[in-house]
C-alpha cells in the first residue's frame, strides 16, 4: 500500500510540475514513464539493501545462537523454558515444552521463541525488492494512465482528480485493513496529497520553462 501511494503521488507530482511548466504531451508523458521506472528501481534497490542487512542480522543471530546451542544445551533450555514461564506455564511443563521442542529443532526453537524469526517472518531480499518495485510502478501507472487519455487541455485537472480519487481509496482501503477509521485516512491522504501536487504546480508554472 505503501508502495503504490509513493508511486501514484510521486509521478502525479512530477506530471503536474512539468504539465505546468507549458509542456507537451509527448513530454509529459516522458518524465512520467521516466518517473515510474526510475522511482522502481529505486524502490527495489532500497528495500534489497534494507532487508539484506535485515537477513544478514538474522544470520548472525542464528549462527550465536547455534554456538551457545553448541557450549551449553541444558543452560539454552533453561532460558527456553523461562520464556514460556511468563507466557503462563508453570515451571515444570515450561521444562518439558522446551525439552520437547529442542528434541524436534533446537535451533528453530530458539529462533522463532528467543529471537522471533519464522518462515514467515524472515527476511527475503529479493521477494521485498519486487513487491516494492511492483507496488511503485502499479501506483505510478495510474496518474500516467490518466495523462496519456485526457485532453491536452484538461491534463492537469484529470490527473489531479484521478490522482485524489485513487489516493482517498487506498488511504481507506488501508485503514479498513488495518482496523483505522477510515474517513480520517482518506483525508490525510488527500490533504498531502493535494499539497504535493500543488507545490510542484506551483514550482513548474512559476519557473515557465517547458522540458
Amino acid at each position: 500500500m505503501l508502495g503504490a501511494n509513493d508511486g501514484l503521488l510521486s509521478t502525479a507530482s512530477i506530471i503536474v510540475g512539468i504539465a505546468s511548466a507549458g509542456s507537451d504531451r509527448p513530454h509529459i508523458l516522458l518524465a512520467g514513464v521516466a518517473a515510474l521506472v526510475a522511482g522502481a528501481m529505486s524502490m527495489a534497490a532500497g528495500e534489497y539493501v534494507s532487508v539484506s542487512s535485515q537477513a544478514d542480522a538474522e544470520g548472525a543471530d542464528l549462527a550465536k545462537e547455534a554456538a551457545e546451542l553448541s557450549a551449553d544445551a541444558h543452560a539454552e533450555q533453561r532460558e527456553l523454558a523461562q520464556i514460556y514461564v511468563k507466557r503462563g506455564l508453570d515451571r515444570l511443563l515450561a521444562m518439558q515444552v522446551a525439552a520437547a521442542l529442542m528434541a524436534h529443532d533446537a535451533l528453530g526453537a530458539h529462533a522463532r521463541d528467543e529471537l522471533g524469526i519464522t518462515e514467515i517472518t524472515a527476511a527475503k531480499p529479493v521477494q521485498a525488492a519486487l513487491a516494492s518495485a511492483v507496488s511503485f510502478a502499479l501506483g505510478a501507472a495510474m496518474p500516467l494512465l490518466a495523462a496519456l487519455l485526457a485532453p491536452a487541455a484538461l491534463a492537469i485537472p484529470c490527473v489531479v482528480l484521478a490522482s485524489l480519487v485513487v489516493l482517498a481509496l487506498l488511504g481507506a482501503v488501508g485503514a479498513h485493513l488495518g482496523g483505522a477509521p477510515i474517513a480520517r485516512a482518506a483525508l490525510r491522504v488527500l490533504f498531502w496529497g493535494a499539497l504535493a501536487m500543488g507545490v510542484t504546480a506551483g514550482i513548474g508554472r512559476l519557473v515557465g520553462t517547458p522540458v
